[in-house]
């Protein structure tokens, strides 16, 4: 890996990523939304609302999944001191954090008609509402130095020790009483959802998958050009 802390090899790689990722992101969504809106049947006891798992269930996976980006670039900064490593953990958190407030809302939308409230103070809903201040916490400390090597290891450090609200969001229906229902799709005896639901599940979040490393890609070029801009600067100032 460490030959792709090379920035112009890095860029290299992302430009071959970037069309066949913006592809499969718009095909995954097109189809996605079609087999959510269209071609699915409403349920027997959610009717029209569950169509907010669509999106509900695939952001709060992206959320999770996103940060154990964060939370891998960061201790690969930490350990090995890779180049852009820091880099890829300020790239994913903002879009984590986006995640994560989607699932956030669209949970709150899908709460009221099924359990008559926007909000309830259960583990997965706390869990999940600690997971998106801790996404905030680690761009603040990025935006609260002026020197970001330090910034980042101060951030690095928040993101490891936060990796331990993971497990408490994925087994807090199991831990504890909660309105949330249990797993119904990553389960050991396989998934209790029928197929008809289960395939716009997994087509949308395919599409956020893509969309993920369409952005991240793009926000890496970004922060990779800030970087030498900075440092050009920095060389005409001592000049």
């Amino acid at each position: 890996m460490h030959r792709f802390a090379n920035p112009a090899q890095f860029n290299r790689l992302a430009d071959k990523i970037l069309p066949i990722a913006k592809i499969v992101m718009v095909l995954a969504f097109a189809y996605g939304l079609y087999l959510a809106l269209v071609a699915s049947p409403e349920d027997y006891q959610q009717g029209q609302s569950v169509r907010i798992m669509y999106v509900h269930v695939p952001a709060a996976w992206m959320a999770m999944f996103t940060y154990m980006v964060v939370a891998a670039a960061s201790f690969t900064a930490l350990v090995w001191r890779h180049p852009l490593a820091l880099l890829a953990g300020k790239a994913a958190a903002p879009i984590g954090a986006t995640f994560t407030a989607l699932a956030l809302i669209t949970g709150m939308l899908w709460g009221k008609p099924m359990w008559g409230t926007y909000w309830v103070w259960d583990g997965r809903l706390t869990s999940v509402l600690v997971l998106l201040f801790l996404y905030l916490g680690y761009m603040a400390i990025w935006r609260s130095m002026d020197e970001e090597d330090k910034a980042g290891r101060a951030a690095s450090i928040l993101a490891l020790v936060g990796v331990v609200n993971i497990p408490i969001i994925k087994f807090s229906v199991d831990w504890w009483n909660t309105l949330h229902q249990p797993a119904s799709v990553m389960r050991m005896g396989g998934p209790t959802i029928d197929a008809a639901m289960l395939w716009p599940l997994f087509t949308i979040a395919l599409a956020f998958k893509a969309y993920f490393i369409v952005v991240f890609l793009y926000r890496m070029k970004l922060e990779i050009n800030r970087r030498k801009l900075s440092v050009m600067r920095a060389s005409a100032v001592q000049a």
